[in-house]
This record gives C-alpha cells, structure tokens and sequence, in this order.
C-alpha cells in the first residue's frame, strides 16, 4: 500500500489492555484513526477514556498490544526501545499536565536539557535553547528556577523545551489541565501559534470543553473508543 506523504500519524486496529486488581482494563478498542501534518487535533473525554493512553501509543512511549501504528511513514508497534527513543528525539515534544520541569535547573538549563547528549557546541545549545525561550515570550525569565514562575509561566517552559528540537510533532497530554482560565488561554494560545508558524502537528489532550475552540478538529473518546 502507497504512503500518504500527508499523513503524519495513522492507527489501523489498535487495541491496548491493562491488568489492574485481576480485573482487564480495556483502554483502547478497535482504534482507527489519520492525522494530517500540520493538524492541530483536539482528543476530548471523561476521565479514564483512554486519552493519555492513545496519546502514549501514537508517540511511542507506549505500545499497543495489537494494530499498527504509522508515524512518519513508518510502522512504530513493534518497534525497540532504541528505535523508538531515536523517533521521539529527532520528531518529537512532549508537553505534560505537572511541567516536568526539574527543579534544579534554571529556565534555559531546562530547555537546554532536552538536547543532551548532542555533538553540538555549548554555545549552539545555548543559542537554541535562548531562541526557544524568546518565541514563548519567556527570555527574561531564562536565568528564573521553576520555584520563581508561574504555572503559565512553567508551561511555556516546557513548551519551549518541547520545540527546541524543532519536532515534527508536539504530543500534549492536558497542558492547561493545571491552569487558571487566563493562563490555559495564553497557553492554547501560543500552541495554536507554534501549529501555525512551524507547522507543527500537534495533538492535544483535554477533558475541557474551553479548549475545543483552539483545534482544527476534534476526536472525542469513551470507554476507549473513537466515538
């Protein structure tokens, strides 16, 4: 079967279960589903649906027990660690719900983590990590610890660590889900805007509603299903 060069992300027949208590948990059933590049796809549903676990299986974090999935034109289910731990370096940012944002680690020294190990220079490093910050609006907070900012202020961090590495694709699992109304605004945001000017796939997990309007299309789930 001929690739769909514009199809970033495809899942044929996907199904992932879990064991918990001696009870099977059926987190994911029969999912089939095609994300265009450059998409900014909204994945909504009650808690529980399944929604950070198909996010977990589309970036390769997670596999599926059965199905195929199709990133960047390659299938990842049974790929190894190694192959899929290269995928996400070179294709990938993650945006999460708590920042994992280390504490230690000034504003750019946390940006410039996700690029270590690399055989580029300290200064380039720098230099990136710096360009990262200034496109979320975040330069004057570059020598700040995560204790001295915001939760806004902490997701733009993260956001600028998840583009550094100029990913073709930015997995985010609930990244207003923490924030108050003006700061998850701002921050869906300067995500739309990131889609837009880099034309980033992006695909955004939430359970809220508000965050709906800020998507090209929306897949809404329950009991693991595409509904």
């Amino acid at each position: 079967m001929p690739i769909d060069k514009d199809v970033m992300i495809e899942a044929i027949d996907v199904n992932k279960e879990y064991r918990r208590s001696g009870a099977i948990i059926r987190a994911l059933v029969d999912i089939n589903m095609s994300i265009k590049s450059g998409e900014f796809i909204i994945i909504q549903g009650p808690t529980g649906c399944g929604k950070s676990t198909l996010l977990n299986v589309l970036s390769g974090l997670d596999l599926p027990d059965s199905g195929k999935i199709i990133f960047d034109g390659e299938n990842i289910a049974r790929s190894k660690e190694d192959r899929l731990s290269k995928i996400r370096r070179q294709k990938v940012g993650m945006i999460f719900q708590d920042f994992n944002l280390i504490k230690t680690l000034t504003a750019v020294e946390n940006v410039e983590s996700m690029l270590w190990p690399t055989v580029l220079s300290n200064k380039e490093i720098e230099n990136r990590a710096i360009a990262a910050l200034r496109d979320v609006n975040m330069l004057e907070r570059k020598d700040h610890f995560p204790v001295q900012m915001s939760g806004g202020e902490k997701q733009r961090v993260a956001i600028a660590r998840a583009i550094i590495g100029k990913p073709r694709v930015i997995f985010a699992d609930e990244p207003s889900g923490n924030l108050d109304p003006e700061s998850e605004t701002q921050i869906m945001e300067l995500l739309k805007k990131i889609n837009k000017d880099y034309e980033t796939t992006i695909l955004c997990v939430s359970h809220r509603n508000t965050v709906a309007k800020h998507g090209d299309r929306i897949i809404k789930m329950d009991n693991g299903r595409i509904v």
